[in-house]
Order: C-alpha cells, then sequence, then structure tokens
C-alpha cells in the first residue's frame, strides 16, 4: 500500500522505530539515519549476539546509514537524502533539529512538499517540553497510570511502554493524514506529536463520567466493579477474564452451570457482600486453567484465558494467523498487520549496512 513511499527515519529507542517498522511493513521505504554510534538501542538492556533485543524487535525491513549531524559534509548528505523523500520523522527533545539546521523550516527548503512528524513526551511547546521523561512518566502524567491499581488503590507498575507505543501509532496516523493530504493539495505539512497527549486522549470517557459523578475510573460496567465483566482466579492460580456485558453472554454462561438464578445478578457488584458474586468466584476456582479454556471454547459466552507471553506462540489463535514468526536470521518477530501478505522479509541492519547504495543514489 505505501509502495514508493521515501521515509527518512531520525528516531532511536522505541516509539519512532515502533512507528517505522509499522510503515515498513505496508511497503514504505525506510532509511534509517544512525549517529556513527548507532542508534542506543542497539546497546541498550538484553543482547542477542551483540544487538539489542529492542533494536532488534523494531528495526527489521529497514535500511541503514550512519552520519553525524554536526559535520557539515554528513549534514549536507542528509538534506539531499531528504530531497528524495516524502517522508521525515524524528523523535529527538524539541530544538535540536533546529540546531541540526533540520527543522521542518529548513527541510522545507530542500524539500516544499515534506511530510515531517516530530515524536516527542510533551510537545515541540510549554513549560514541560524540554524535560527529560520516559513512557512511566508519561503514563502517570497523562492519568492513564492512575487507572491502573491494585485493591489497596497503589498504582501498578505496567511492565508495558504503552505510551511509547501509543505515541508510535499516533505518529503514524498523522504522517498517513499527511500523505493524503499531500496527494490531494500537492503540500506538505508539520505534525508534533506529543506522547503524553496521546494518552489523555484515551480518557474521554473517564473525564465526562468524573465531572457528572465525581468517580475517575471510567464507565462502571468496564472498571471490574461488575460480575458479569472481571477477572476471576482458577484452580491452579491462573485467571480467566469474562466480559459477558450482553445479556445474551451472561446467560449463555450462567445457563452452562445450570444457575438460572444468577441472570437476575447481571450487573451486581463484584463485593464479597454480594453472594452470587461469590459463587461465581468459587466456581471458577473449582476448575482448572486449561479446564476454564476449554469451557471458553465451546459456551460463547465472551470468555478468554489471561496468557502470560510465553504461551502466545503455541496458542491456536496465533498459530493460525501465523502473527508470531522465526525470522530467517534466528530470532523470534511479531508482525505489526496480520492481514497483510509478506514478501521477503530483510533482517534489522547493520549499523551503516546501506551506506554506499544510499550515497550512490543521492550523489548521481
Amino acid at each position: 500500500m505505501l509502495q514508493g513511499i521515501k521515509v527518512i527515519d531520525f528516531t532511536n529507542y522505541l516509539p519512532g522505530p515502533f512507528a517505522t517498522l509499522r510503515l515498513a511493513e505496508l511497503g514504505a521505504e525506510i532509511i534509517k539515519v544512525e549517529p556513527p554510534g548507532g542508534d542506543p538501542a542497539r546497546n541498550t538492556g538484553i543482547s542477542k549476539q551483540g544487538e539489542g533485543i529492542v533494536f532488534l524487535a523494531n528495526n527489521r525491513q529497514k535500511k541503514s546509514i550512519t552520519l553525524n549531524l554536526k559535520e557539515k559534509e554528513d549534514l549536507e548528505t542528509a538534506l539531499k537524502l531528504i530531497a528524495t523523500a516524502d517522508v521525515v520523522i524524528e523523535s529527538f527533545r524539541p530544538g535540536v533539529m533546529e540546531k541540526l539546521c533540520l527543522g521542518y523550516q529548513a527541510v522545507r527548503n530542500v524539500k516544499p512538499d515534506i511530510v515531517y512528524c516530530s515524536i516527542s513526551g510533551y510537545g515541540q511547546n510549554g513549560t514541560h517540553s524540554k524535560l527529560g521523561n520516559h513512557d512511566i512518566n508519561y503514563m502517570a502524567l497523562s492519568g492513564v497510570l492512575a487507572q491502573l491499581k491494585d485493591k489497596a488503590g497503589k498504582p501498578v507498575h505496567p511492565s508495558i511502554p504503552l505510551a511509547d507505543y501509543l505515541g508510535g501509532f499516533a505518529a503514524n496516523e498523522r504522517i498517513l493524514a499527511g500523505l493524503v493530504s499531500k496527494s490531494l493539495t500537492g503540500k506538505g505539512s508539520y505534525h508534533s506529536i506529543s506522547i503524553t497527549d496521546q494518552l489523555v486522549s484515551l480518557l474521554g470517557n473517564h473525564i465526562m463520567v468524573e465531572k457528572e459523578t465525581g468517580e475517575g475510573t471510567g464507565i462502571n460496567v468496564l472498571n471490574g466493579s461488575i460480575i458479569s465483566y472481571a477477572i476471576y482466579e482458577t484452580m491452579d492460580g491462573r485467571y480467566m477474564s469474562l466480559g459477558a456485558l450482553e445479556q445474551k453472554f451472561w446467560r449463555n454462561f450462567c445457563l452452562a452451570h445450570w444457575q438460572e438464578g444468577w441472570v437476575e445478578a447481571h450487573f451486581s457488584k463484584t463485593e464479597k457482600t454480594n453472594p452470587v458474586f461469590e459463587e461465581v468466584t468459587a466456581l471458577f476456582k473449582s476448575k482448572t486453567f486449561d479446564e476454564w479454556i476449554e469451557f471458553a471454547q465451546k459456551v460463547d459466552c465472551c470468555m478468554a484465558p489471561v496468557l502470560e507471553v510465553g504461551e502466545l506462540s503455541a496458542h491456536p489463535y496465533f498459530k493460525e494467523k501465523e502473527l508470531l514468526f522465526a525470522s530467517s536470521w534466528g530470532d523470534y518477530q511479531v508482525k505489526m498487520h496480520s492481514d497483510v501478505e509478506q514478501g521477503t522479509i530483510a533482517p534489522p541492519p547493520k549499523k551503516g549496512e546501506h551506506q554506499d547504495g544510499i550515497l550512490k543514489n543521492i550523489l548521481i
């Protein structure tokens, strides 16, 4: 779908590379511009054969060139490269690209119709914009982290950087909108993605509910407060999710256990004072995780197991779609678009691997 679109990617670590991986899988040509030392993700955290896992997981299907953007010759090379492109994406702190003479206004001089996207934690302007922060800080400030609390009311530290990934999704949304606009008007555009702002955009329901009721946990039937939409522990200490929000699904669940008397308790509370909740809790603890998985396949009641990451590759759902696949270069990768056929998949590039070919093309 994006064949013929060239993206010059100045991003590092996670939000930007995740965004451009998704574009690459849709057919875009991604040229990753790395500093002489490479994307820091190459040397961060757990590594495999000398390369950081975060880098390997988010950079297949890309080309790599190394440039020292503080050097005049390399800066000129970057501008020549941009002149051949459709999109520029960067994730430096606000003002850095301007200091490097690669900000939007400078880039427009060499490519007037460029679609230019900046990803940052707090946007390009304002009192927070120059502050250094990470995923957990954006989650905290936005109000999203407050939605993940244990029974004592303490925020639970997520083990997945949701803010960074959401920032990547939002960047792609705006890049694609920019490309559509360009096709209609012939004009380029600039897009500033604040990761924190994107998180707040998830809370539209929550903010409206809080203003009306004073409750800050969103739509009450979706926040674990009713028995038909909750998480239950099994006999062997695993967990099942039950999402029987509609009457027909809750009825299916109840009648499958010969408990017609539970049907009227559909929206009753997940509280110890609720006898039906106590009975449903006991029912889940009377069967093993595998028994509940089998039940969920037979009875249409909106139920699914809480799987661990290591269980995904063996689960029928993911096997059918081949969402997780063993790569030809010796690791496991995850498809970004399950419905898009993939041709030959290139491995994550070595630092500067495509330097000669890229330079040859722009210097002709």
